[in-house]
C-alpha cells in the first residue's frame, strides 16, 4: 500500500530544503561566486546523509540557483544539477555503507572542486589548475561545516526518524 502521508512529508522536506538552498545562496551570493566560491549552500548537500530522498531535490536547487544567480547559462546550470546530484549519492553512499562520518566532507569538497573547474575552465578561458586550487580552498569550509550540520543532527532524534 502506498503511504501518502510519508510522500507529503518528504515533498515538503524537499521543497523547504531545496527554498533554503537558494536563499543561502542569495544571501552570500557575494561570496558564492567570486575568485574562491565559498558557497556555505553546498553544505546542505550533508543533509542527504540524513534524508537520503534529497538526492535530486538537492540537484535541482543547485539548477535553479544557477539559473537565478550564476549568470553562465545552460552549461553551468546543468553542470551545478549534475554536481549536486553526484556528490548528495556520494554522501548517501558513506551513510549506507557504515563509513566514518567525516568521509561525507570529501564529496562536498571535491566533487564541485574537480567537476565545476572543467566547465568553468571552458567557460571563462582559465586554466584548469587554476580553478581547482580556488575553488578547492573555497569548497573546504562547506564541507567541514556539512559534517558539523550532519553531527548537530544526529544528536537530536531527525536521524532515528525515517521517512
Amino acid at each position: 500500500m502506498y503511504n501518502f502521508l510519508a510522500n507529503t512529508k518528504r515533498m515538503t522536506v524537499a521543497a523547504m530544503v531545496m527554498a533554503l538552498y537558494i536563499v543561502i545562496l542569495y544571501v552570500t551570493q557575494g561570496i558564492s561566486f567570486g575568485p574562491y566560491q565559498i558557497r556555505i549552500a553546498t553544505s546542505l548537500y550533508a543533509l542527504a546523509f540524513v534524508y537520503p530522498f534529497l538526492v535530486v531535490p538537492l540537484g535541482l536547487a543547485n539548477f535553479i540557483a544557477n539559473f537565478l544567480f550564476g549568470g553562465l547559462g545552460f552549461i553551468d546550470m546543468i553542470g551545478g544539477c549534475f554536481v549536486g546530484i553526484v556528490t548528495t549519492w556520494l554522501i548517501v553512499q558513506v551513510r549506507q555503507r557504515h563509513y566514518n562520518l567525516w568521509l561525507a566532507a570529501l564529496p562536498i569538497w571535491w566533487v564541485p572542486t574537480l567537476c565545476v573547474s572543467a566547465w568553468l575552465s571552458y567557460l571563462l578561458n582559465l586554466p584548469y589548475a587554476v580553478l581547482v586550487s580556488s575553488l578547492a580552498v573555497g569548497q573546504l569550509p562547506p564541507a567541514i561545516c556539512g559534517v558539523l550540520l550532519i553531527q548537530a543532527l544526529s544528536h537530536r532524534y531527525i536521524l532515528k526518524k525515517e521517512f
